[in-house]
């Protein structure tokens, strides 16, 4: 079993920058697929950025490339999410996911654990 905690959700103007952290528990951290998604009102949730078990491969949705960057510490079994020149259609709720394997989905039906969400509002 994995658990997933996300934290540092908020409130931010346009053009700002917040980071997320998901940590995990569980044996299986290091050989786990990270991702995180996000979901606004009224829509489904999607994809926006993942990290192999290493870190060294990442994807990310075209929405948020330039602008987000994944990355984890597999020492303390921290994935984050930095998050830069934000914009009102940024305003989601983040959740993050994993999954063991080698490849990165993009789609949530491919993640095995969920975290909780973290709440993210851009105003403008």
């Amino acid at each position: 079993q994995v658990q997933l905690v996300e934290s540092g959700g908020g409130l931010v103007q346009a053009g700002g920058s917040l980071r997320l952290s998901c940590a995990a528990s569980g044996r299986t951290f290091g050989s786990n697929v990270m991702g995180w998604f996000r979901q606004a009102p009224g829509k489904e949730r999607e994809f926006v950025a993942a990290a192999s078990w290493n870190g060294r491969t990442t994807a990310y949705a075209d929405s948020v490339k330039g602008r987000f960057t994944i990355s984890r510490d597999n020492a303390k079994s921290t994935v984050y999410l930095q998050m830069n020149s934000l914009q009102p259609e940024d305003t989601a709720v983040y959740y993050c996911a994993a999954v063991v394997g080698a490849l990165i989905p993009r789609t949530m039906h491919e993640y095995d654990y969920w975290g909780q969400g973290t709440q993210v509002t851009v105003s403008s």
